[in-house]
Order: C-alpha cells, then structure tokens, then sequence
C-alpha cells in the first residue's frame, strides 16, 4: 500500500512538472518577437491577423456594444416616458423592442456573420503562411521548399507514414482519410460539448480537453513540415499529456471566460501566436529532460481521443465504409483504438 502512494505521489509529481514545462513553453512569447524580426513576411501575415481580428472583428463588437445599441435605445426608449398614472404606449414599447431586435439582427446577418466566414477563410491561409514563414526563420526549412498558401489552403491530410499508392488508388485514400477525420475532429468536440454538461466537473473536463486539441493544433504546422509521421507525433503527444495540457491553458484562458465571438475573436489572435511559440519550441528536448529526471520513468499513454475514434468507425460502418477507418490503423496496430485520431486542423499544411 505504501508503495502505491509513493508511486502516486512520484506520478502526479511528475505531471505537474510536465505541465509547468509546457505552460512555460506557451508563454515564451518573446520567440515570437525574434522570429518575426528574422522575417519580414511573417510580421506583416501577424500584423494582417491582429489588424483583421483584433481591429476590425472585435472593434466591430465594442462598436456594437457601446454604440449602435445604446443609440437604439435612447432612439427607440424601453420605458415608458410617462411619470404618473398608467402608461398607455404598451403597444408602441412592444413595437420599439421588437425593432431594435430587428435591427440588431440585422447588423448580425449584415455584418457580423459575412465578416466571420471572411475572417476564417482569410485566417486559415494566414496562418499557413505564419507557419511556414516561422519555420523557415527558424532556419530548419528552405524557402524556396516553401509551396505559396494559394496552393495548399484546404483541409488536407498529413503523411501517415503508410505507402500509398499512386494515380486513382493513392487519391481515393486521400478522399477516405479527408472523411475519417472530419468524422473524428467532430465527434471530438461533440464531445467536449457533451462533457461540459456533466454538473461539478464538466467545465474542468471541457477546459482540458479544448487545451490538448489546441495544442495539438499548435504543433501540427511544426510536424507538418518537419514530414514527422503520424504514427510518431501521436505516440509523443499522448506520451506527454501533461505537457501539452500546460501548453494549451494559456490558449484557453484567453477564450474561455468570454462570450461566444468576442471568444472566436481573441483566439484568431491568439492563435498564431501559440504556432510559432510551438515552431520555436523543442518540446522533444524538454519532455527528454524530465524523462532523464526520473530515470526513464514515463506517465503512459492516455488515450484522450478513445470516443472519438470509437464513434468514427461505428458511423463508418454504418455506411460500410469502415475499410476507411481502418486504414488509419494499419501504422498502428498496437494500439490501435486508443491512438485511432487523424486531425483535420484549423488549416493544414502540405
């Protein structure tokens, strides 16, 4: 009994040192200063990301909030003018709120909505370009290796490490990949969703799970253009859980406290950042220094992405096409339901 304890304590010692390790990392926002100094291209993507974002999005929501609504309300009163006896503009205060509902609404479908499909859109193929314009000022990728955004800007799948074959074969494994992880990613954050309805514990799970997959986002690019393969970057990610659930908090303490698109807009801010603190970091380096620390002695694999992976292939067999499913596990038969997960990120990198 006494070994246990001691063995516990030895564990949950070692997973909050990872964590600090990887919440450190995330915070070492000064590599972003450094990179985008090396690269005049990657400040100006950043500054297009932070203009479009920061400026135009979530100044268009302070507009909207200081503005445009209080101006509704003083042109469009929601109570009653009259000082004494019973008011009779019942109708006419029904009629107000409903118009500014109206207008309100309007500036929404008008504004709002076109300029978060602009903003997304425009995003994902910044991001690319931050991405590889970060890693080349790292020094660890030619630019002239560097494909232009205009021909990767889709949702496209990373190597797997499996042969593929070529011509009509090797394109309808793409397509069957491409299917598995839409599947996967929004069965993952059905997930999430579901889990933050579980009453004392679910907005902590739900905090959790949104850190590990925006970390695991973060350092898509970097593996992505590293060509690490899939096999390999989730044996190191669910290796390390610890550390990437601490790389992850700074992203979603950023987000997690604010109303859905002010959220969506500081995390287009944020997130470039935390992409290029993840090209800057050497995590493996890291996460080998504390494993030396205790001797070789590692956590285990946690397989976070289990339901998922679960949900994925029952909804492929619905339609028997389960061969695709499995065709993500040929690479990792070992394990293969706990490390089943082929991510579309928010904008991938070939």
């Amino acid at each position: 009994m006494d070994s246990t304890v001691a063995l516990l304590k030895s564990k949950v010692k070692q997973a909050s040192l990872l964590w600090f390790e990887g919440f450190k990392e995330a915070c070492c926002l000064h590599r972003v200063v450094i990179l985008c100094l090396r690269s005049r291209t990657l400040s100006i993507r950043t500054g297009q990301c932070f203009l479009l974002n920061g400026f135009i999005f979530l100044g268009s929501i302070f507009i909207l909030n200081s503005i445009v609504i209080p101006t509704l309300q003083w042109i469009l009163p929601g109570q009653c003018p009259c000082s004494e006896g019973l008011c009779s503009c019942g109708a006419i205060l029904k009629f107000y709120s409903l118009l500014r509902l109206g207008l309100v609404q309007l500036f929404y479908v008008l504004w709002f909505y076109p300029l978060c499909i602009l903003s997304f859109v425009l995003s994902n193929i910044w991001y690319n370009d931050i991405a590889k314009y970060g890693f080349v000022a790292m020094g660890k990728y030619k630019l002239a290796s560097v494909k232009p955004a205009n021909q990767s800007d889709g949702l496209t799948m990373e190597k797997t490490g499996m042969d593929k074959p070529s011509g009509i074969g090797g394109v309808m494994i793409a397509i069957g990949e491409q299917v598995y992880s839409v599947l996967l990613l929004n069965f993952f954050f059905l997930e999430v969703y579901a889990i933050g309805y579980i009453p004392y514990v679910g907005t902590a799970l739900n905090f959790l799970l949104l850190s590990w997959i925006y970390a695991y986002y973060s350092f898509e690019y970097k593996w992505n253009l590293s060509e690490l393969s899939l096999e390999k970057r989730l044996d190191f990610f669910e290796s390390n859980w610890a550390f990437f659930a601490g790389f992850g908090n700074p992203c979603i303490l950023g987000i997690f406290f604010f109303p859905r698109l002010v959220s969506y807009g500081v995390m287009a801010i944020l997130f470039p950042l935390f992409v290029l603190t993840a090209t800057a970091s050497e995590a493996d380096q890291v996460t080998g220094t504390q494993r030396k620390f205790w001797k070789g002695a590692g956590l285990g694999r946690l397989p976070m992405f289990y339901a998922a992976d679960t949900l994925s292939m029952w909804f492929l067999s619905l339609f028997n096409l389960e061969s695709i499913g499995q065709m993500q596990h040929k690479g990792s038969q070992g394990t293969a339901r706990s490390r089943g997960l082929i991510l579309t990120q928010p904008s991938s990198i070939s």
